[in-house]
């Protein structure tokens, strides 16, 4: 079966994606980065967690604010660590859902908004499996029928 892909840059969805809904079309929220930071995630991370650490780099095992993060605007990426250039947007997010200095019942409609776009790309694979199905079985029935009329329609022509 196929992956679901983003019809705007025809990448495969992954789980971690940010996407958004287009109509009735699932699409990254941004194709050049679809790991991105949604909007609702920067705004929350910029009114709560401004006044701490917020990403600490695996890499070489450094903790940073927001405002220590790097970028780089010709490779589109951002959040990068200012040390090793390692992306940080993971773990940006992982603190989103696990601080304390948000609300509890923001942190948990974050979580539930993230939640519901992971569902939309697990929903969207199984819904492009079932009509790929549904495709295949139109496609051996009309075969059948296809073979079958010609053979009925000469038998009725004999009679």
């Amino acid at each position: 079966m196929t992956q679901p892909k983003c019809p705007r840059c025809q990448a495969v969805f992954s789980p971690d994606d940010t996407v958004r809904l287009s109509g009735p079309t699932l699409v990254h929220f941004d194709c050049q980065r679809p790991r991105y930071l949604s909007r609702e995630e920067r705004i929350l991370l910029f009114r709560y967690c401004w006044e701490h650490t917020v990403a600490k780099c695996p890499a070489c095992d450094q903790s940073f604010r927001q405002h220590q993060l790097g970028g780089d605007l010709l490779a589109h990426r951002s959040y990068l660590c200012p040390r090793c250039g390692a992306d940080l947007t993971d773990g940006l997010r992982g603190h989103l859902y696990v601080c304390t200095m948000l609300p509890e019942l923001v942190r948990l409609r974050a979580q539930e908004a993230r939640d519901a776009a992971r569902r939309l790309v697990k929903e969207s694979d199984q819904l492009r499996d079932r009509a790929d199905v549904l495709m295949r079985e139109a496609e051996a029935r009309s075969w059948r029928l296809g073979w079958a009329v010609p053979s009925s329609a000469s038998g009725s022509n004999a009679s």
